[in-house]
């Protein structure tokens, strides 16, 4: 039951044209850009810098973003009362929509990764590993911040404060450039959200191939537990 509810869950992101331009067209165009444009002082190769920030915003963008609207909008429609209904039991419903998200952004990995290297990307082989605990821990967190945001509102607010704070996390949140580049306190600001966190995480173990520090895990953890505790309360089936 769980594989088959993995499977339903992961083609309906896939297929949705919406999903395909956050997951893989949004993530691989601003790689390229931001690895070709000179904007912000990076050392060369400048995709080394951007990639890790890249796969931050691919988490953020299924993760968050994507499972917020669908959420929403399956709560419209009354998908997840009828789905409570039948023999699944709850825990697997949960667990195969967690499950599809990994999967997701598992497929973004590996498309950017593939691209990336075209770009001059070389990555510290040592952080790979630590890479994928900090990728999966991410899609935790941001997965718990979509449940809570569209478990509890209006499909159509759920759409416009999703997408808001996609952009808010993408500026200020140390994507779009690098933490230490942005103006006055937004500079600190950013490595307390959990975009800014992921961000400077990976970078530590793919570009410098150290650990990723206790400040960025703590607050992926935070984020996670309280975004998780909250929607507990808050989510609603309709």
């Amino acid at each position: 039951m769980l594989a088959a509810q993995t499977r339903i869950e992961t083609l309906l992101i896939v297929r949705h044209g919406e999903q395909a331009l956050l997951t893989l067209l949004i993530p691989i165009a601003l790689l390229i850009g931001m690895s070709t444009i000179h904007i912000g002082d990076l050392p060369e190769p400048r995709v080394n810098s951007v990639m890790p920030r890249i796969l931050a915003l691919a988490v953020m963008s299924t993760a968050f973003t994507g499972q917020a609207i669908a959420l929403g909008f399956d709560r419209r429609y009354g998908v997840l009362k009828r789905l409570s209904a039948t023999a699944l039991p709850r825990w697997t419903l949960i667990s195969g929509r967690v499950l599809a998200t990994l999967l997701v952004v598992a497929l973004q990995a590996v498309v950017l990764s593939a691209t990336a290297p075209f770009l001059g990307w070389s990555p510290a082989l040592t952080g790979l590993l630590p890479g994928i605990g900090l990728l999966v821990l991410g899609t935790l967190a941001f997965g718990a911040a979509g449940v809570l945001v569209g478990g509890a509102l209006r499909p159509e607010i759920v759409l416009a404060l999703a997408n808001a704070i996609w952009f808010v996390l993408l500026l200020a949140g140390g994507l779009a450039l690098p933490a230490d580049d942005l103006p006055g306190p937004l500079s600190v600001i950013a490595g307390f959200l959990p975009s800014g966190a992921l961000a400077e995480a990976l970078d530590a173990v793919l570009v410098h191939s150290a650990l990723p520090g206790a400040q960025p895990i703590l607050v992926l953890l935070a984020w996670g537990l309280a975004c998780g505790a909250t929607a507990l309360r808050t989510t609603r089936l309709t």
